[in-house]
């Protein structure tokens, strides 16, 4: 028996989400992939902090892997999924299939990556030149996940920065009743951030990864002195991802946390973001980290 009542379909999750918005109580929604972790918890411990009801949905999305990518070897851990969400105040779960998700069929990609949901302008830098329909496919199921659940704060962590923003996109280019909250990227203590994909790493592979957060920690400390320069900044926190033999670095860079596009003519205290990507062996792992212009 699961420790979490699992609907499947939309409709079985709507009918028990109606006592709860009969009553005048808030849905809260984490949705995930599944192989949960202490991130995944926190933020389940966050909706469930201001929520009278809380969903999680755990789905492995096809639409928003390429090609060649892991969506077949994407860790699957349902039923320790629905224990961890249970522990951390989840009072439902979404476990949707495929075919329920996508009765249409879930192969409805052009050639450009054009979906019927547009993930917008800020899903084109970035991730979005190395994985061009990642968004668009991100895009199609969040919207999927928010008609389902209905009216709900959402809750999503900064170290997808640009899922993030995507998100708040999709939100305000559709009038979705969604609330969408940013929460603070979990860590281990050696500063890596939580992430499903950790799991590919070898034992070389995860002692070396930390330099991505030292790196960005480094960075924000650089853009915060008066008088600097973004090239200089990017790269130097290129050479030092670099130093590190087990890497391969895509991409580094100094953002408006906004566009994601170069920030123009930052003044001191303007609001920026650090970005980086990299490979670790099977890895692909992401980060992110606030600064200020100094």
């Amino acid at each position: 028996m699961s420790p979490v009542p699992v609907t499947r379909t939309a409709d079985e999750l709507a009918d028990h989400l109606e006592g709860v918005r009969a009553g005048g109580g808030a849905v809260g929604f984490v949705p995930t992939m599944g192989a949960l972790h202490r991130g995944h918890a926190a933020l389940v411990d966050a909706a469930a902090a201001v929520c009278d009801a809380v969903v999680v949905s755990v789905f492995v999305n096809p639409l928003q892997f390429a090609p060649g990518e892991d969506l077949d070897a994407y860790p699957r851990t349902l039923d320790a999924d629905l224990a961890l969400a249970a522990d951390h105040g989840a009072t439902v779960a979404f476990v949707p299939t495929v075919d329920a998700m996508y009765p249409e069929g879930d192969d409805r990609v052009a050639a450009d990556g054009v979906r019927r949901v547009d993930p917008g302008p800020v899903a084109l830098p970035l991730e979005g030149e190395g994985r061009p329909t990642h968004f668009a496919g991100v895009a199609e199921v969040v919207a999927r996940l928010f008609v389902a659940v209905g009216p709900c704060h959402a809750f999503f962590g900064e170290k997808d920065f640009q899922q993030l923003q995507v998100v708040r996109h999709l939100v305000a280019a559709l009038g979705l009743p969604v609330d969408v909250v940013g929460c603070p990227t979990v860590r281990d203590a050696d500063g890596l951030a939580l992430s499903s994909r950790n799991a590919y790493l070898t034992p070389a592979e995860r002692a070396a990864a930390p330099v991505l957060h030292r790196t960005l920690c480094d960075g924000a400390e650089a853009v915060g002195r008066p008088g600097w320069d973004r090239a200089t900044v990017e790269a130097d926190m290129a050479a030092a991802i670099a130093a590190e033999p087990t890497g391969a670095l895509e991409y580094v860079v100094v953002v408006d946390p906004t566009t994601l596009l170069p920030p123009e003519a930052p003044e001191p205290g303007d609001a920026l973001r650090l970005l980086v990507a990299c490979r670790f062996g099977r890895a692909r792992l992401i980060d992110n980290v606030p600064a200020l212009a100094g």
